[in-house]
C-alpha cells in the first residue's frame, strides 16, 4: 500500500481525529471515533436514517491495510477518505493500550425517540443514570445479542460515543436504534403510551423473575430500566414502573452486575415473547 501520508501526528487531520476523545468535541462535531476491525467493517456497513454512511474517514497501518484489505475496500466503497499511516499515529489519536491499526472516524447515528417508538418495539432496555462506558456498552452489546429492538439512555447517563462504550459494544452500536438524552420520566411514558409494558430490573425488587415468567406476564412488549452501578434505581424511577423485578440469587453471590442483570433480564423477555 505504499508509504504512510501521514507522517506526523501533527497533521491536521489526525489532530481533529485525537480531538475526539473530548466529549465537548465530539458533540460539536458530532463525530466520534470507533477503534478495531469489528467496529470498523461494522461503521463501513452502516448507514444512517438519512441513507448516508456512518463511516467517514479511516486511517490504517500498511500492516492492517494489507491484513483487513476487506474492511479498507469496505470503507473506500462506502465513500470515506482512507489514510495510511504509520504506528505511532495509530497511538497518537487510539484511545486503547494496544491499537489494532484501524481507526475510524464516524457520524453520529442515534435515533429520534420517537422514530423508536413509532416502529413499535417489543424489547427495549433503558438505561437509567448509567455512569460506566464499558457497562453501557456491554448492555448495547446484550440487548443486540438478545434480539431488543432498542436502547434508550436517559439524560443522566454515560455519553454513548465515549471511546470506551464504543468499543464495549464490539460493533453491536451499529446494529439497533439508540436514543440518548431522553428524561426517565418522559422514556417511560412514551414507551407506555406505545403499548410497552415497564419493568424496572432492581436487586430489591419486590417481584422474582422467575415468579414473573412462571406467571406468563413478560411475553408482551417489555421494556427493562437498568440503574446505576453502584446505587440501583432512586425511588422515583422504580415508582415509574410497572414491576420491579429480582434477579433471583440461587447461590452465595452477593449480587449480579449491571451487565450481567441486563443481560438475564433481556433473555428471559425475549425467550418468553418467543413461541
Amino acid at each position: 500500500m505504499g508509504t504512510p501520508e501521514l507522517i506526523s501526528p501533527r497533521s491536521p487531520r489526525v489532530a481533529a481525529a485525537r480531538r475526539l476523545a473530548r466529549r465537548n468535541f465530539r458533540g460539536k462535531e458530532r463525530r466520534f471515533i470507533a477503534e478495531g476491525p469489528q467496529a470498523v467493517r461494522e461503521a463501513a456497513a452502516h448507514r444512517g436514517g438519512d441513507g448516508e454512511p456512518t463511516l467517514i474517514e479511516l486511517f490504517a497501518t500498511p500492516e492492517a491495510a494489507d491484513r483487513y484489505a476487506d474492511i479498507v475496500e469496505a470503507a473506500h466503497t462506502a465513500g470515506a477518505r482512507v489514510h495510511l499511516a504509520d504506528a505511532d499515529v495509530l497511538a497518537d489519536v487510539s484511545q486503547t493500550v494496544t491499537p489494532q491499526g484501524l481507526i475510524g472516524v464516524c457520524r453520529f447515528l442515534d435515533s429520534p425517540f420517537q422514530e423508536i417508538l413509532d416502529a413499535r418495539p417489543t424489547l427495549v432496555a433503558v438505561l437509567a443514570n448509567v455512569r460506566d462506558p464499558g457497562n453501557a456498552g456491554t448492555v448495547l452489546r446484550c440487548a443486540d445479542a438478545a434480539g431488543a429492538d432498542a436502547v434508550i439512555l436517559t439524560d443522566a447517563s454515560v455519553d454513548l460515543y465515549n471511546p470506551k462504550s464504543v468499543r464495549a459494544s464490539v460493533g453491536s452500536l451499529f446494529h439497533l436504534p439508540v436514543a440518548v438524552g431522553i428524561p426517565v420520566d418522559q422514556a417511560v411514558q412514551g414507551l407506555r403510551d406505545a403499548g410497552v409494558r415497564i419493568l424496572a430490573a432492581d436487586g430489591a425488587g419486590a417481584d422474582d423473575l422467575d415468579d414473573e415468567l412462571d406467571a406468563g406476564t413478560m411475553g408482551t412488549p417489555t421494556a427493562w430500566i437498568f440503574g446505576n452501578e453502584a446505587w440501583g434505581l432512586p425511588e422515583e424511577t422504580r415508582a415509574l414502573a410497572d414491576a420491579v423485578v429480582r434477579v433471583p440469587i440461587h447461590g452465595k453471590a452477593e449480587s449480579l452486575n449491571l451487565a450481567t442483570a441486563a443481560a438475564v433480564c433481556l433473555y428471559a423477555s425475549a425467550r418468553a415473547q418467543r413461541p
